[in-house]
């Protein structure tokens, strides 16, 4: 028996600049995106692996909505792996994005922490290559 996970909740306020955002410096690419007879919109992104994703969903109601950016409570909310760290890093100044823990080096592995358009903390990392 295989079990794999698909995908991860992210409360956002608007879909489209979550999609701009998650596109622009993390290469995501919608998998899913509909709208339902009752007009609930399904926008579901996945990277270049193709394997796990996002699920952004619309916060709704006032308890949501204080949720979006905290859903982790000042803990990391998703961690992403690449295989330039460097580059990586100069796609996050180039476009602004607020970098909360600059490239660290340890073992053989580095990683960084910035913020997604809402708060979310976000790590990457740069595996230790064989």
């Amino acid at each position: 028996m295989e079990i794999e996970l698909g995908r991860t909740i992210i409360l956002v306020h608007n879909y489209d600049e979550a999609f701009e955002f998650y596109q622009r410096i993390l290469n995501a690419q919608k998998y899913v995106d509909y709208i339902t007879e009752d007009g609930q919109r399904f926008l579901h992104v996945v990277f270049e692996s193709k394997t796990a994703g996002l699920w952004f969903l619309d916060a709704s109601g006032k308890e949501q909505e204080e949720l979006i950016g905290k859903q982790t409570h000042g803990q990391p909310t998703l961690v992403f792996y690449t295989d330039d760290i460097q580059a990586f890093h100069h796609r996050l100044v180039e476009h602004q994005v607020k970098i909360k823990r600059e490239i660290v080096s340890v073992g053989g592995f580095h990683f960084l922490h910035f913020f997604d358009l809402y708060g979310n903390e976000l790590v990457m990392v740069e595996l230790k290559t064989s």
